[in-house]
């Protein structure tokens, strides 16, 4: 038994039964064994693979995404940050794609927004000297005051959610017990005090307060200084019912319950919600719109054809297989899949794509 399922065991005899939100938080980001804490959990040799692993052409894209944003809002000193960077693949696609755009490195400070230290260390190596500003932060509370511009992709995923599930006629949340030495799924006795939801007997329901709270603080962060963000993640566009919580390892699913802090857990991101969210706060907010949509609007086959006319056959049928990859518009497909949501300022244009 790993550590830190015993530890989560031992929580539960000693406090009872924990929610969701807190086996998560735990999982993902305990200090000692969490999950994002102790690995690099990227590529062909991790867990998962994503869309900036998959080909340059996506942080390519949106860097001149980000680049355009500038020149459109008067080219003033800004701030890029990043959350969630992962290896710093996308921010090193997005410097370098965008080096050639007079003026816009010379205008940027650049804030990596990065829990783990595994992957800080990771960031700093891969990116070098891509900029000479570039910091790194543990929470988004210290943003730099001055206008910005943030990306986020496959951020809110991660972070914890409850789930409540509707049983004879009321809503009780989901729990986390132990049986024997096993961490099972149970529900509350008490029933919550919940309105508006519906739903059948049987139906899971899912809500996001930490993704929404750190989306009423980006809103109001570009609201008060001026800026956009981009969101991009797997999830859905109208709020409904089901159970979307998942572990992947090695690239397969497993059970969550199963070996917490050694499989990455993720839930389906309600764009909705998010929008709501950054629509409260005083933000703009531009889609959901799907990932194939967005890297076609921003020109991903031209991009395909300037990489193919230097390329080998190999390389060519490649990067053909990436473009593929990024926007497979199937119901389990990248490009359909994923979504993008931008928010921004009044006082900002409207971002390209949207």
């Amino acid at each position: 038994m790993s550590a830190l399922r015993q530890r989560i065991i031992e929580i539960i005899r000693q406090e009872g039964p924990i929610s969701v939100e807190r086996y998560m938080a735990l999982a993902l980001g305990d200090p000692q064994h969490g999950y994002y804490m102790t690995r690099d959990p990227f590529g062909a040799s991790g867990d998962f693979t994503t869309s900036p692993e998959i080909s340059q052409m996506f942080g390519e894209l949106i860097g001149l995404w980000c680049a355009d944003l500038w020149l459109r809002a008067g080219q003033p000193p800004i701030s890029l940050v990043e959350l969630g960077p992962g290896r710093g693949t996308l921010m090193s696609d997005v410097l370098r794609a965008t080096k050639a755009v007079t003026g816009f490195h010379d205008a940027l400070q650049v804030t990596l927004v990065e829990m783990s230290p595994v992957l800080s260390d990771i960031q700093k190596r891969t990116l070098g000297q891509a900029h000479p500003h570039i910091e790194w932060a543990t929470t988004i509370a210290t943003l730099p005051e001055k206008p910005t511009i943030i990306l986020a992709n496959e951020f809110f995923d991660a972070l914890p959610i409850r789930q409540f599930q509707k049983r004879n006629q009321a809503w009780h949340e989901c729990l986390i017990g132990v049986d024997d030495d096993s961490l099972v799924f149970g529900l509350a006795q008490e029933p919550m005090r919940m309105s508006g939801p519906g739903g059948s007997e049987g139906d899971i329901l899912e809500y996001a307060p930490i993704s929404e709270t750190i989306m009423r603080d980006l809103a109001r962060h570009l609201v008060q200084f001026g800026g956009a963000g981009l969101i991009i993640d797997y999830g859905y566009t109208q709020s409904g019912f089901g159970d979307t919580l998942q572990a992947l390892k090695a690239h397969e699913f497993v059970n969550p319950l199963e070996t917490p802090g050694e499989a990455d857990l993720t839930v389906h991101v309600n764009f909705e919600s998010l929008e709501l969210a950054a629509r409260e706060s005083g933000a703009r907010a531009h889609g959901p719109i799907t990932q194939a949509e967005l890297l076609d609007r921003l020109g991903i086959d031209t991009r395909v054809e300037t990489l193919i006319r230097k390329a080998s056959p190999q390389q060519a049928n490649d990067i053909r297989k990436a473009r593929e990859r990024l926007i497979e518009p199937t119901t389990t497909g990248m490009g359909h899949l994923f979504k993008a949501l931008a928010i921004s300022s009044n006082d900002w244009p409207t971002p390209a794509g949207f």
